[in-house]
Parts: C-alpha cells; sequence; structure tokens
C-alpha cells in the first residue's frame, strides 16, 4: 500500500532520472555504456551473419545461437540508446505511452532470452540423451514452434504491465529513478493501493525467468546422469564439454538475478545508485559477451571468424 499527501495526476510526461546521485558523472558512464553498445550489436551480427552465410552451421544449436543473437540484438537496441540519450544530451523526458511502450518491449526481450536458454538446454539434453536422433527430434519444424512459443509466453506474460500502469490514476512523483521504463519503478511512486502490480511483477519473474531456471537444471541433471554413464572418462569429457558454451551463458544471464532476489530476501539493501547500475547490467553484459563465448568455445564458430580475418588479412 502507498498513500500520498500530494499527488499528481498520471502524468503526460515522466523524467527519467538516469542513474540518481551520480548525475555529475553521467558522461563517464557514457563511454562504457557505448563501447558495450558498440560489442554487441558487432558481436551479434557477426555471429547472425556467420550462421546464415556458413551451411554446414544450419544446424539446431547454431540456429539456436542465432535466435539468442537476434534477441540480444533487440534487447540493446530498445535499452542503450535511450540511456545514451539521457548520459550525452540531458534527454530524460519520456511521454506517458513511450514509457508504457520501453515497459513492454524491455522485459520481453528479457524473457525471451530466458526463453530462448531453456530451448538451448534442451538442445543439449537430446544431443546427449539422443545423439543418433538429434537432427530429427530438432527438426526446423520444431525449432520454429520453439521460437513462437518463447514469443508467445513472452507476449502474454508482459502485455498486463502497460495494462496495468495505465489503471494507475496519481503518482507521487512524475520523476523515474531509473534511466528506463522500469515497471516496478514506476509502481513504486504510484499513489493507492498498487498490491495487484506488486503481484503481478513477482508473478512475472516466477513464470519466466523461475520457471525457465528450474528446467534448465532439470535438464543439466539429466545431462550429468547420462555423462556419468559413460564409460570412458575421455568420452565424458568430450560430451560434456559440448555444453560448456551454454553453462557460461547461463550463469552470467541468470546470476545477477540470483544476486539481486537472495540480497532481498537476506535483508540487504543496496544503495540506490549501485541497484540501478546492476539493473542496467542484465541488459547490456550478456548480449555483449554471448558472442564472445560461443566464438571462443565453439570449433565451427572460432574456425569461421579467423578465416575471415585471414581473408581480409590476405
Amino acid at each position: 500500500m502507498s498513500s500520498c499527501n500530494n499527488s499528481i495526476p498520471q502524468p503526460l510526461i515522466f523524467v527519467l532520472a538516469g542513474i540518481p546521485g551520480l548525475e555529475s558523472s553521467h558522461g563517464w558512464f557514457s563511454v562504457p555504456f557505448f563501447l558495450v553498445f558498440v560489442a554487441a550489436v558487432t558481436g551479434n551480427v557477426t555471429i547472425l551473419c556467420i550462421i546464415r552465410v556458413e551451411k554446414s552451421l544450419h544446424e539446431p544449436m547454431f540456429l539456436l545461437l542465432a535466435m539468442l543473437s537476434a534477441v540480444d540484438l533487440s534487447l540493446v537496441s530498445v535499452t542503450v540508446p535511450r540511456m545514451l540519450g539521457i548520459f550525452w544530451m540531458n534527454a530524460k523526458e519520456i511521454s506517458f505511452n513511450a514509457c508504457l511502450t520501453q515497459m513492454f518491449f524491455i522485459p520481453l526481450f528479457y524473457v525471451m532470452e530466458s526463453g530462448v536458454l531453456l530451448a538451448m538446454a534442451f538442445d543439449r539434453f537430446v544431443a546427449i540423451w539422443h545423439p543418433l536422433r538429434y537432427t530429427t527430434v530438432l527438426s526446423n519444424n520444431l525449432l520454429v514452434k520453439m521460437a513462437l512459443a518463447v514469443l508467445a509466453r513472452a507476449v502474454a506474460v508482459l502485455t498486463p504491465a502497460p495494462i496495468l500502469v495505465k489503471r494507475l490514476e496519481s503518482f507521487q512523483t512524475h520523476i523515474i529513478a531509473y534511466s528506463y521504463c522500469a515497471y516496478m519503478a514506476v509502481v513504486q511512486i504510484a499513489c493507492g493501493d498498487v498490491a495487484d502490480n506488486i503481484v503481478y511483477g513477482l508473478m512475472v519473474i516466477v513464470a519466466s525467468v523461475g520457471f525457465d531456471l528450474f528446467f534448465i537444471i532439470l535438464s543439466y541433471g539429466l545431462i550429468l546422469h547420462a555423462v556419468f554413464r559413460i564409460p570412458s572418462w575421455e568420452a565424458r569429457g568430450k560430451a560434456f564439454s559440448t555444453c560448456g558454451s551454454h553453462l557460461c551463458v547461463i550463469s552470467l544471464f541468470y546470476s545477477p538475478v540470483i544476486f539481486s532476489v537472495l540480497a532481498q530476501i537476506l535483508g540487504y539493501r543496496m544503495a540506490p545508485h549501485l541497484q540501478i547500475i546492476i539493473d542496467n547490467l542484465y541488459f547490456l553484459v550478456p548480449p555483449m559477451i554471448n558472442p564472445l563465448i560461443y566464438g571462443a568455445r565453439t570449433k565451427q564458430m572460432r574456425e569461421r571468424v579467423l578465416r575471415i580475418f585471414h581473408c581480409q588479412g590476405d
């Protein structure tokens, strides 16, 4: 419950604070944000182009990787330009409808990425448990259905967010203490009974990230069971090495979420500016690092990248 003595009606324009308390350092923050954006765009475009051109990479694992890169590219495209506008040009004002749009699309792509990581865990499960039926089980038809399911789940889960915020009639302030329109940040400055909004926010986490993480852990439990049934240690290592890149990406993606949830459960309160910086990293670091992980750890991708640089050198 939140109450206000001097509430304001639903504003036509919100003001994004950027990183509250560190406004004087916005120029410095813009440098790593811009470099991360360039690296993420370059890396993911490279991955998409290589998979599109290289016929030998038109197999389930790499098609799912292309899906991940497309989502990562979308995620940084709807977050970083707006942040850079705040840092470089002090463009903090955002219309109410534009705020609702951003509130829908940013978590949409985040939930989609979580869904793609679950699909990639299923891919590794099939590769380890049914190697001879791998391409038969993970047919192009099934991959299309998985992609549509990931998109449909994200849309269904996130559609209520702007609708619920649209129903909020009064606010404590029109300033959002974030560098983007975060759902909970807007709910926190609303007046009146916001219990339904808070419950919905928790349900989104459980129905998306929580659901996906549970089944990813289950998949890897079954993968470990299958790997340790292999008599040869060399064969075990080879089988499990195919999961290395995916495990790195999973750890990178879910670690900040788990850290934040545990911090709240244990009652640890971070400084507001530190919390906002970490929240921004949710959307920035994985899209930049994912192409590097797959480029460095996946033999086919590594060979193709080296071939491109070798050709350019000649």
